[in-house]
């Protein structure tokens, strides 16, 4: 089977440093020190395709041939040539990368017979390769779309939950055990966003491998208009938290629900930013507003007591909504090192009962393995629903 090999390499580059996605903001990551986040997603998803494909669970022995460009688009971070896995180049990967060239690589996959397209980027690159194969035609609006994390936010139903996700379902569609199924391809409103209001809407739609365990599903707007008592009553528990410990640092994740509570508790926060609240000092708590990650990382290991122990901090966190994800989707500001800085023990999840519904695990996504191993040694979490109200709940199985 032939399996199209896309990657955006300048997807995901701004998510460390704050940015709100990384569309036309290469250069300026890259000359602020950001590295490369969806080739070396890539490269991981395709390390875990090939053991697969070398393993048991191959049942059939199915081979796979990748098809794609040489370079940062493809053959980069493609392994070495295997038995059970091959690349064969159809072209070059150019200088300079842009929604051009993402086209211009689609189309040669489909002309190659790419019978599914394996993509690493965000929801720019899901809009991209989609829009191209509704121009093409209606064959190839059916070719299935499977997505690896690696942009700053990852709206779109085209996504698996992690790398690993992406390898164990293309294994499972090589092998016919996946049915195909429409998702919509969605992203951030961007001319709304402007004027300080967020919100996700559907651009289009795509094929892609059902598979409610390992793909994520499309992001849903869940927020009740009744629901600004319960709003009101989480952030009065976040208010509880800050008058009995004058040492507590908070740290803010992004979202409309933490912004909501930050209104109620008197603070400006960034929509799609991560803030801090400061412990009580002369002249009363600092706020330190859309940091990225090497400031977050400045100010949570400067938080520490007279003999360099962590003074009390805590994590508030909300799991976006029909999709379960607490890290890793909008908040790569929350880096392995920052997390570890935090420690996973001081992360609090917060949400709403609509968010609730339906939610039975939320899911975790670092970008290191080695952490997501740790979050899923803990096995739950402790969600907020209401003023001095919690419950348990299970981190999902990456």
């Amino acid at each position: 089977m032939r399996i199209g090999i896309v990657v955006n390499p300048d997807a995901g580059l701004g998510g460390r440093l704050g940015f709100k996605g990384s569309d036309g903001r290469a250069a300026e990551a890259r000359a602020a020190g950001a590295e490369d986040r969806a080739g070396p997603r890539m490269r991981l998803a395709l390390d875990v395709l090939q053991s697969l494909l070398s393993s048991s669970l191959n049942r059939t022995q199915v081979e796979l041939e990748c098809i794609g460009w040489d370079g940062r688009m493809g053959s980069t971070w493609v392994p070495e040539h295997s038995e059970e896995m091959a690349f064969t180049s159809i072209g070059t990967t150019p200088s300079q990368t842009s929604v051009e060239e993402t086209s211009q690589l689609v189309r040669s996959l489909v002309d190659a017979g790419a019978e599914a397209i394996l993509y690493a980027g965000g929801d720019g690159t899901t809009r991209d390769i989609a829009n191209t194969l509704q121009d093409i035609g209606k064959d190839a609006q059916e070719i299935p779309l499977i997505g690896v994390p690696g942009g700053v936010k990852m709206h779109s139903g085209c996504f698996a939950t992690t790398p690993k996700a992406a390898a164990e379902v293309t294994l499972a569609f090589l092998l016919g055990d996946l049915r195909c199924a429409i998702t919509e391809v969605m992203d951030l409103d961007e001319e709304i966003y402007q004027e300080g209001v967020w919100k996700v809407r559907m651009y289009g739609e795509a094929w892609t491998p059902s598979s409610p365990r390992f793909m994520q599903g499309a992001k849903e707007q869940v927020e009740r208009t009744s629901e600004a008592d319960t709003i009101e009553g989480l952030a009065q528990h976040v208010d509880s938290l800050l008058s009995s410990q004058d040492d507590l640092m908070v740290i803010w994740g992004s979202g409309g629900t933490l912004r909501r509570m930050g209104d109620f508790c008197g603070e400006e926060l960034t929509l799609l930013g991560i803030d801090i609240l400061g412990p009580v000092e002369e002249g009363g708590r600092t706020s330190y507003t859309d940091l990225n990650e090497q400031r977050l990382l400045e100010i949570i290991t400067q938080h520490v007591d007279a003999d360099g122990q962590p003074r009390p901090r805590v994590l508030l966190l909300s799991p976006m909504g029909g999709q379960g994800f607490l890290i890793g989707r909008g908040n790569l500001q929350l880096s392995p090192d920052v997390l570890r800085a935090i420690g996973i023990d001081h992360i609090l999840g917060v949400a709403t009962p609509a968010k609730l519904i339906g939610l039975n695990a939320v899911r975790i996504d670092t970008g290191d393995v080695e952490l997501d191993n740790i979050f899923q040694a803990k096995r739950f979490i402790k969600i907020v629903q209401g003023f001095r109200t919690t419950r348990l709940i299970r981190i999902e199985e990456a």
